[in-house]
């Protein structure tokens, strides 16, 4: 990882990008342009998808992308022939004023499902974003702002790793706080480098980020019908990250911290959210025990109820574990919470409870629960895997923000 130097600029970090952003009310609409691009995407695994992913799953297949067009404010989802027309006239409007190819441009949206939409507003949009398109750290910044629903903060990320004494950027915007669950949430992802890659091998290398970053976190437990994320490659650099079928350890290195790093900020601003919660559990009997252990107990919505309200409730950690689906003894688990700053409270040792009330570990967890962050740590002691997920509390304002979404 000492190879990897965090940069500023977002997705415009990456040479030969440029990027942009509008807004007109609740609708935003980004553009982002890196020509010439081999790319590849992951998609949802919702079987109800939504008009852009039909789309750019078919244009994808060429293993090619100039343009992406992505809307917020509106799904485009479970709306008939009507999205998928409105779908084709976004990208041929923005092939128009670019020249572009359609071919080379994907689209994605991300809001309110079932509504049709509101083409008077988009196409306007459209224009008004390539109109500004630039390689700025600014541009990057309103490209990320405009594609945000209930996110409160816009979020980018760019790093630089050095192959073969040669620099190669990745950098990239994301969007998404609610609709969160494993096989990532409501959540779009745009990344962008200046390596030499090909598009099969972008998809190994994007699968395999996706599935240590955006599957290992959950805001709610509901799966979106719009997640995507997309990795354009423009060869900027002229360095080459694949050979003989191999994908470079410190490009694939560089491209999974960004994913997490990104990964965590939407577990941090889920919708309501108060803290921000990393359950690490440790011991498995192989990566798809603890992967499934670590998912549990960020998905109780007992646990997360907890750590809003303050309350260490070890129990409730234990019994997440017990019905993951993974290899445990409960006379062999250790539970304990920790802080960033350094507090440990131990809550189980092996089976044995150590947190009973006016012991001093009760009340180092009790201190550690009012944290912002609240790191759990599972051992399991069945074997040597390892796995880490992130999420955040359940709140009132969950509940609120999403029983006032469409009104």
């Amino acid at each position: 990882m000492s190879k990897i130097n965090v940069i500023e600029g977002g997705i415009c970090a990456v040479e030969g990008v440029r990027a942009a952003g509008s807004r007109e009310g609740k609708y935003g609409l980004a553009v982002i342009e890196s020509k010439d691009s081999a790319a590849s995407a992951v998609f949802t695994s919702n079987k109800v998808v939504a008009a852009p992913i039909i789309h750019t799953k078919e244009m994808i297949k060429g293993g090619k992308i100039s343009l992406v067009v992505v809307n917020s404010g509106n799904a485009n989802c479970f709306t008939g022939q009507d999205g998928i027309d409105d779908c084709d006239k976004t990208i041929e409007f923005a092939s128009i004023i670019t020249g572009i190819p359609s071919t080379e441009i994907a689209t994605a949206s991300t809001g309110v499902i079932g509504r049709k939409m509101p083409m008077d507003i988009i196409l306007p949009l459209v224009e008004e974003s390539i109109s500004k398109l630039e390689h700025s750290a600014e541009s990057s910044t309103d490209a990320a702002k405009s594609i945000m629903t209930t996110d409160t903060y816009h979020k980018e990320f760019a790093v630089e790793t050095e192959i073969d004494g040669e620099k190669v950027s990745i950098g990239g915007i994301t969007k998404g706080v609610g609709m969160i669950a494993p096989n990532m949430g409501t959540m779009l992802c745009f990344l962008a480098t200046d390596a030499v890659i090909s598009s099969e091998m972008i998809n190994k290398a994007l699968k395999s980020a996706v599935n240590r970053s955006f599957n290992m976190i959950v805001v709610d437990g509901d799966q979106s019908t719009n997640d995507t994320a997309i990795l354009m490659a423009n060869g900027k650099s002229g360095v080459e990250v694949a050979k003989n079928g191999e994908i470079n350890e410190d490009f694939q290195n560089a491209l999974d911290f960004i994913c997490i790093s990104l990964a965590k900020m939407m577990a941090r601003d889920g919708e309501g959210a108060t803290k921000f919660i990393e359950c690490k559990v440790n011991g498995a009997k192989d990566e798809n025990d603890a992967i499934l252990a670590s998912k549990s107990v960020i998905s109780s919505s007992l646990v997360k109820s907890a750590i809003f309200g303050g309350d260490p409730n070890w129990g409730r950690i234990v019994a997440a574990v017990g019905y993951s689906g993974c290899e445990m003894n409960q006379e062999m688990i250790s539970v304990s919470l920790n802080s960033d700053d350094g507090k440990e409270a131990i809550l189980v040792d092996k089976g044995k409870i150590l947190a009973f009330e006016g012991t001093d570990e009760l009340n180092s967890a009790e201190e550690i629960m009012q944290e912002k962050t609240v790191n759990i740590v599972v051992d399991l002691y069945q074997g040597d895997a390892s796995a880490t997920a992130w999420g955040c509390d359940l709140t009132y304002d969950y509940v609120k923000i999403n029983a006032e979404y469409t009104t």
